[in-house]
């Protein structure tokens, strides 16, 4: 496995807002640097983020928190996925004063693309970004998927470092790492949940799990036990993020799930529960259930060989 400039695990942050729909700058640096002291780096405006229902005036608001936050040797990525043009490379520009890292783009979604306009989106994206371009496969969202074809021809575009994909397709992740895991100027991040701990022993250079929220300490040490050569440790803690994870997505679409995912952060004392449209808080029984399910589970969790490691806040 090549040591890269991009890798190891990188959570998608939760946007924390008020009861009024502003952001919550203080919650989010707790969030931020809850990542950060588990050696976590943290990506905000991704999907995870609700970054489609944010005003975008919001988003230089939330960039400049996520980099006052974090440490000085932790990598920050954000995202400036829009199907407005200049609104897309405002963002990259904003980010690059603020101090941001790396940018993320999904394509544009509104209207249906043919493969040819992706490649060229992608290549005007990359030559007018200020910053370096990660590309964003998430067929979930946008109802476009990639071709690794086009992926491939992209990565050798100098200021396009690497691929974020969400896609879940086993052939697909297996193909990508055939194509990729040795390139040193190209990264593959996998953001598909199940196959975290498989796609790091397969060889990609990180992951992008919206768990790593509640349980970043969990991810970093999976992806240690990857990089030392623990296989069995590694399994078995992604088997634990994985029941994490099932709490708030099992049986939920992929709105209320987030919504899920705040009544656990609020339970650990890192943000409130609002969420914007057309988002809807989850009712209380919904909640109590999640609750109980979460404190049950990190019962378990603290009474494992490695539970004297963990701080949940």
């Amino acid at each position: 496995m090549s040591e890269k400039t991009y890798g190891g695990v990188i959570v998608p942050l939760v946007t924390p807002f008020s009861n009024d729909g502003r952001i919550d700058k203080v919650s989010l640096s707790k969030i931020v640097q809850y990542v950060v002291k588990n050696n976590c780096d943290p990506f905000v405006l991704g999907t995870t983020g609700e970054s489609a229902s944010i005003d975008s005036a919001d988003f230089i608001t939330v960039a400049e928190t996520m980099v006052d936050a974090a440490a000085e040797n932790s990598k920050t990525y954000a995202g400036i996925s829009s199907n407005n043009w200049k609104t897309s490379i405002k963002l990259a520009r904003q980010y690059k004063d603020i101090g941001v890292d790396a940018v993320v783009a999904h394509p544009p979604y509104y209207y249906p693309i043919t493969v040819e306009k992706i490649l060229r989106y992608y290549q005007d994206l990359a030559e007018a970004s200020p910053l370096p371009l990660f590309i964003y496969n998430i067929p979930a969202t946008t109802h476009l998927s990639i071709p690794l074809e086009v992926v491939d021809q992209l990565s050798h575009h100098p200021n396009i470092v690497g691929i974020k994909d969400s896609e879940r397709d086993l052939e697909r992740l297996k193909k990508s790492l055939e194509m990729w895991s040795a390139r040193t100027d190209f990264s593959h991040l996998l953001g598909w949940g199940a196959e975290l701990c498989n796609a790091l022993l397969m060889g990609s250079d990180g992951i992008v799990p919206s768990t790593g929220n509640i349980t970043p300490h969990l991810y970093n040490m999976m992806y240690t036990q990857v990089r030392t050569g623990n296989k069995e440790q590694a399994i078995k803690l992604h088997t634990l993020t994985d029941r994490f994870s099932q709490i708030y997505q099992k049986g939920r679409l992929l709105s209320d799930s987030l919504t899920a995912l705040k009544v656990m952060l609020n339970e650990l004392g890192l943000c409130g529960r609002s969420v914007l449209a057309p988002f809807q808080q989850l009712d209380d029984q919904q909640a109590d259930i999640i609750i109980k399910e979460m404190r049950n589970l990190i019962k378990e969790v603290e009474n494992e060989a490695f539970g004297a490691e963990i701080k949940w806040t």
